[in-house]
């Protein structure tokens, strides 16, 4: 089922060239922390982009029910938060949805101020373990209470006393590097997070333009961030810049489909956010950076993707997993139609998303005629070549936004229509995304191929 109601089924069939300008929605990880660190600000923090798929709607929601004022006022939303500690106690359940970054980081908002939250979420969410973040919030002095193998629903009391926490980060994880700094925010002294491995550094950014006192050290073995507790945020204007990973499907899209010329404007290109695009291009994809440029803090470039039917197959280096985890499942479409392999180690953090994406994806290339091989930690795509993926099937999205919508861009491409069971959780995260698809000459249309 989908995560909002009856299964949508979705088919998307061989197109002809895709043309013309794609605006996706806005930065989804941006958007989740402009409407918490609001909340947690002094004062009224105005957000403009702002991404309004389903996810980030749930934590608006969420930040309401902690106390804080969340309006919409034409296209600006509008925060008045009520400073570091100052979340109420919420009266009912909150209710995350699909969002795993959405709830991760609102327990670790709350975790430091003695209040305590009841968490849920759809089906999806409720399967995914909490414990990665529930143990450092235990640090701090936070208590969870949830179903056997740490998953929701879960309850967190908030620690009476916060102490400030030394923690290093066991796998790559800006949720989980996020959620301590958050709840560092209300706790005395100095919060460290180390991590051996880079992720994406937003909250680290944005910390820093509301005001927290927040440093990184690299050395050769670790990044070092450390946050002092207690400051007083303040409120702050922000643009939300378009989202990467959004901008990977109209991207991908466009190299496998004949003729295609599509320029995706506006995209934020943080280093730790980018892997996608990089990788295209060692595959031989016709990806140009255009008007290069600033905004907020965030490198931001025009991107132009032109059909590429000579991409090769490689292999993508681990250590780039963290900058492009949630692009795997459409990288390997992209790979399916690749001469050669295509081999991507170190994701074994694909099997804890919203669902398992390489048994997912595996299993649906696979009914589409491409072979793969796959892993605990890795998997490798045996491309076919432009013009030889079959398609032909209905597979299965598993209440994942980002399964649905890599299969619709592999049937733009396949020789046969691709059908998914469920392209209904697609709306957490690109709610336009059909209508943006179809606006730049691509066929989907609701129901059964």
């Amino acid at each position: 089922m989908s995560s909002h109601g009856t299964p949508i089924p979705m088919t998307a069939r061989k197109a002809g060239p895709l043309s013309g300008t794609a605006d996706v929605p806005g930065d989804k990880s941006i958007s989740h922390r402009s409407l918490i660190l609001g909340a947690m600000a002094v004062g009224e923090t105005r957000v403009t982009g702002l991404l309004e798929g389903q996810d980030v709607l749930d934590t608006a929601k969420a930040m309401r029910a902690f106390g804080a004022e969340v309006d919409k006022q034409g296209d600006t939303w509008v925060i008045h938060g009520v400073g570091t500690g100052g979340f109420a106690e919420p009266d009912n359940v909150i209710d995350c949805g699909n969002s795993g970054t959405g709830v991760r980081l609102i327990m670790g908002a709350m975790a430091t101020t003695p209040i305590t939250a009841t968490f849920t979420g759809d089906a999806s969410l409720n399967k995914r373990p909490m414990a990665r973040v529930t143990d450092p919030l235990a640090l701090f002095g936070a208590r969870a209470y949830g179903r056997s193998g740490g998953r929701l629903p879960m309850t967190i009391v908030g620690a009476e006393a916060a102490v400030p926490v030394r923690y290093e980060v066991p796998v790559p994880s800006a949720q989980v590097k996020s959620a301590v700094l958050l709840a560092g925010l209300a706790a005395p002294g100095e919060t460290v997070v180390i991590e051996r491995e880079a992720t994406r550094d937003h909250s680290e950014r944005m910390l820093a333009g509301f005001g927290a006192q927040i440093s990184t050290e690299v050395t050769n073995e670790a990044r070092i961030i450390t946050l002092t507790g207690q400051p007083e945020l303040r409120p702050q204007t922000i643009v939300v810049p378009r989202d990467p990973s959004s901008a990977a499907f109209p991207v991908c899209a466009a190299l496998i489909v004949e003729g295609s010329d599509v320029l995706v404007p506006n995209i934020g290109l943080n280093p730790t956010r980018a892997g996608l695009f990089t990788t295209l291009r060692e595959m031989g994809a016709d990806l140009t950076y255009e008007n290069m440029r600033e905004e907020g803090g965030e490198p931001v470039a025009d991107l132009r993707a032109r059909f590429s039917p000579d991409l090769k197959g490689i292999e993508v280096p681990p250590d780039r997993a963290a900058s492009m985890i949630d692009e795997y499942p459409v990288l390997s479409v992209v790979a399916a139609f690749a001469e050669g392999k295509t081999h991507m180690p170190g994701v074994k953090e694909l099997r804890v998303k919203e669902s398992d994406r390489i048994d997912a994806m595996a299993t649906g290339l696979r009914a589409c005629g491409v072979e793969v091989d796959e892993g605990e930690d890795w998997w490798t795509v045996h491309g076919r070549g432009h013009g030889a993926v079959a398609g032909g099937a209905t597979v299965e999205s598993h209440l994942d936004h980002r399964i649905a919508m890599s299969f619709m861009v592999l049937g733009f491409a396949a020789n046969a229509p691709v059908t998914v069971d469920d392209g209904g959780p697609i709306a957490t995260s690109f709610p336009i995304f059909e209508p943006l698809m179809a606006g730049l000459g691509a066929e989907i249309t609701r129901g059964q191929g």
